[in-house]
């Protein structure tokens, strides 16, 4: 049995809300229903499963949403960026400090993934019950793999010093990789290949198709214009504001500020800020004041080197677009930032943020060796059929798979979106592949929860 899960975006603590322990024990629970629904066999006979696979399939950790990155200015000690040599003591150290921060602010979450690893949370009983006695129950360990994302790249550059990084992670949550680089590719891990080969499954996070967030040229080791657009426009925003302003401002405004970080997709975040001001109902003035940090914040994101050097000339790129976002900004009242949207959507995103369009030109797609193409990263839970072909002289369906997120996700209201309404809502999805015969010879199951936002 291979169990799916993504996008949980564990913090530090410093920026947003994360989610509670509650979610994982959560899981703990299905993941024990399900494992006793796999130890029924597709011939009718009980045979408890013997192993479990838990896959979380990047940003897991979200290095990218911590205010510990604005705690040093240019040139003082300490300070560091994503987009600085990978090596540099700096960064590494950069690296380390949020991921105590992340470690210590979900300990108790984490504790009960390495419970769940060393088999002291999942088990099913021995035989079916009998004449109303329940059979006695044994212990199923689950082995834990970890492939990275976007928003904990930096668990898949190689040096001594992440081998330390990651080596707590392992320690942390029970993980069956080895410290020497977190995969982000099925290819890097035979172990992990291999799991999924077994269940039909071609996984990854997804973060390869998007633009803005991956480098073709680079590939994952590098800083890309998403981790820009993360540090010094939305983790920056919420603390200038706070900084200048606070004092004047409803506590409640600047807890939902903080909230600007799980926007998606991320360039609606000047909506985000108009419907917050006008759902708080703030001065004019405080308004303007706010609106005046954003712009000022913008400018100087968009003089930033590292930005400037993505910029291609002669050519109208996802910087380009990014500009056209934030200038509007100055030119025009927030709310009409949404008009745009479309416009961005097209050049980042060909117009449609949904990736299974790429599922069907994966290789393990077009060749068979999958039935189940998955991928995180948009937060967006789907199911898309992509064929269906006959094997063993059976028809054989090809599904393209979506892990969602476990997090808040507030999103833009489709009616009248130049009113900046948003729609907020907890969700939490996983996704189950079984092998061979288990639970009565059924190959997949998902599921998908929503808790409305309060």
């Amino acid at each position: 049995m291979l169990v799916i899960v993504s996008d949980l975006h564990l913090t530090d603590g410093t920026t947003n809300k994360d989610i509670s322990a509650d979610a994982f024990r959560l899981l703990a629970d299905r993941i024990r229903d399900l494992a006793e629904r796999a130890s029924s066999r597709a011939d009718g006979v009980y045979r408890p499963i013997e192993r479990i696979n838990l896959l979380l399939l990047g940003d897991i950790f979200d290095h990218l949403h911590s205010t510990r990155w604005l705690d040093e200015n240019p040139g003082q000690l300490g300070f560091a960026r994503p987009w600085d040599d990978p090596q540099t003591s700096a960064l590494s150290a950069k690296i380390a400090a949020i991921t105590d921060g992340i470690l210590q602010h979900n300990a108790d979450s984490l504790a009960i993934l390495k419970k769940m690893s060393a088999g002291q949370a999942i088990t099913v009983p021995t035989a079916p019950a009998v004449g109303g006695r329940l059979p006695r129950r044994q212990p199923v360990p689950v082995h834990i793999f970890y492939m990275a994302g976007n928003h904990d790249w930096y668990f898949h550059l190689t040096s001594p010093a992440y081998d330390a990084i990651r080596q707590k992670v392992i320690a942390a949550a029970g993980l069956s990789n080895t410290p020497q680089l977190f995969p982000h590719r099925l290819s890097e891990s035979p172990e992990i290949e291999r799991i999924c080969q077994a269940h039909r499954v071609y996984a990854q996070h997804g973060d390869v198709y998007d633009p803005v967030n991956y480098d073709k040229i680079k590939g994952r080791d590098a800083a890309t214009l998403g981790d820009a657009i993360g540090i010094e426009l939305i983790d920056r925003f919420p603390v200038e504001v706070q900084r200048q302003l606070g004092a004047m401002l409803p506590l409640a405004f600047i807890h939902a500020l903080r909230e600007i970080v799980n926007v998606r997709p991320a360039l609606l975040a000047p909506a985000w800020i108009e419907s917050l001001l006008q759902h708080y109902a703030l001065k004019p003035s405080q308004a303007q004041q706010i609106k005046n940090i954003w712009n000022s914040l913008a400018d100087e994101f968009l003089r930033n080197p590292f930005v400037r050097s993505l910029d291609k000339p002669l050519a109208l790129d996802k910087v380009d677009a990014l500009e056209v976002v934030l200038k509007l900004t100055k030119k025009t009242s927030l709310q009409f930032i949404s008009d745009i949207t479309t416009f961005v959507s097209q050049i980042l995103w060909g117009g449609d943020i949904s990736f299974s369009k790429h599922a069907l030109k994966e290789q393990s797609f077009l060749d068979r060796s999958a039935d189940y193409i998955v991928y995180g990263h948009t937060h967006h839970q789907e199911i898309v059929p992509l064929d269906v072909h006959v094997a063993g002289g059976q028809p054989t369906s090809q599904v393209y798979f979506n892990s969602g997120t476990w997090h808040p996700l507030h999103e833009l209201a489709r009616r009248n979106p130049n009113e900046a309404n948003f729609v907020s809502q907890n969700v939490l999805t996983y996704l189950v592949f079984f092998e061979d015969d288990e639970r009565h010879g059924r190959p997949y199951e998902t599921w998908s929860g929503t808790l409305a936002w309060v």
